[in-house]
C-alpha cells in the first residue's frame, strides 16, 4: 500500500517542503568596545551583557516576524565591509557605532549608501557627558537617535524598524535627503547678545 504523502494542518494546508516566505532581516550594528558591556563602566553603560541584548533582539524579532543579523566589531573597516556585504539585502539597520559615532565619516557614508531606514543607538545619553561626545556625525543620516535609555534602546529602535518593514512599500528610504542637516551648538557656545566677560 502507498503512503500517504504527509502535509501540515487541515486539509487543503501546505504540503512539506514548500518554502516559506523569508522574513525580512533588520541588521543590528554594535562598534568598538561594545564586546566589553556589563564589565565597561557599569555606572554608564549598565550591566547587561552584548550577548543578552542580541538574545532579546533575536525573541523580540521573531515575535515581530523578523530576524535580525548582529555583528560587533572594534574595526572601522570590518563594520563598513559588513554594511556593504548587506546593500540590498536587510530592511534596515540598529547601529551603536560607540566611539566611531563621533569620528567616522567612512562610517557616515556606508549608512547613506545603504539607502536603508536606520536607527541610531546610545546606551547612555551622549549630551549629558563630555563636550566630545555631543556630536554624532551619522545622525544626519539616520531616521532617528534613542540614547539614554539603556539596553530598551535597541528594542525600541526595533519596534519603530518593524513598522517600516510592515508597511506595503518595503522600500522605505533613509531620512538622509528628506531633511536638512541640522548644526547643533553645545549648550556654553557663545551666542550673539550675550554678556562679554
Amino acid at each position: 500500500m502507498t503512503p500517504r504523502q504527509k502535509t501540515h494542518g487541515s486539509p487543503g494546508g501546505r504540503a512539506l517542503g514548500r518554502a516559506a516566505t523569508p522574513r525580512p532581516t533588520i541588521l543590528v550594528i554594535h562598534g568598538p568596545n561594545l564586546n566589553l558591556l556589563g564589565a565597561r563602566e557599569p555606572e554608564i553603560y549598565g550591566t547587561v551583557s552584548l550577548a543578552q541584548i542580541d538574545d532579546e533582539l533575536r525573541q523580540e524579532s521573531a515575535r515581530l516576524g523578523l530576524r535580525v543579523e548582529c555583528f560587533q566589531s572594534n574595526h572601522e573597516g570590518a563594520i563598513v565591509d559588513k554594511l556593504q556585504q548587506w546593500r540590498g539585502q536587510a530592511a534596515g539597520l540598529i547601529i551603536n557605532a560607540g566611539g566611531l559615532t563621533h569620528t567616522s565619516v567612512s562610517l557616515r557614508d556606508a549608512i547613506t549608501a545603504l539607502k536603508l531606514p536606520t536607527v541610531e543607538v546610545h546606551l547612555s545619553n551622549l549630551y549629558a557627558r563630555e563636550n566630545f561626545r555631543h556630536r554624532s556625525l551619522i545622525a544626519p543620516v539616520c531616521r532617528g537617535q534613542i540614547a539614554g535609555l539603556g539596553a530598551i534602546g535597541y528594542r525600541l529602535a526595533l519596534l519603530a524598524l518593524a513598522a517600516d518593514a510592515s508597511k506595503p512599500d518595503q522600500a522605505v528610504r533613509s531620512t538622509s535627503n528628506s531633511y536638512p542637516e541640522v548644526k547643533s551648538l553645545p549648550a556654553t557656545s557663545p551666542r550673539k547678545g550675550a554678556a562679554r566677560k
